[in-house]
């Protein structure tokens, strides 16, 4: 094998190692605060949010 092809093997490999390092590095910043939200806790909130929506209604309609 010539040593470009040696050289061009290595390159890539370090510009995928530097592309996660990258990524992981960025996704850092976010919050995980709404991924560990239980989703029946978020329906039951959504439910209950729902129902004085429509209570409040009720009241303007008549």
């Amino acid at each position: 094998m010539d040593n470009w092809h040696f050289i061009l093997i290595l390159v890539l490999v370090f510009a995928v190692i530097w592309g996660n390092v990258a990524l992981l590095k960025y996704s850092a910043k976010f919050s995980m605060k709404s991924f560990n939200q239980d989703p029946i806790e978020k329906a039951k909130k959504a439910l209950e949010a729902k129902q004085v929506k429509d209570e409040q209604n009720k009241k303007e309609s008549n």
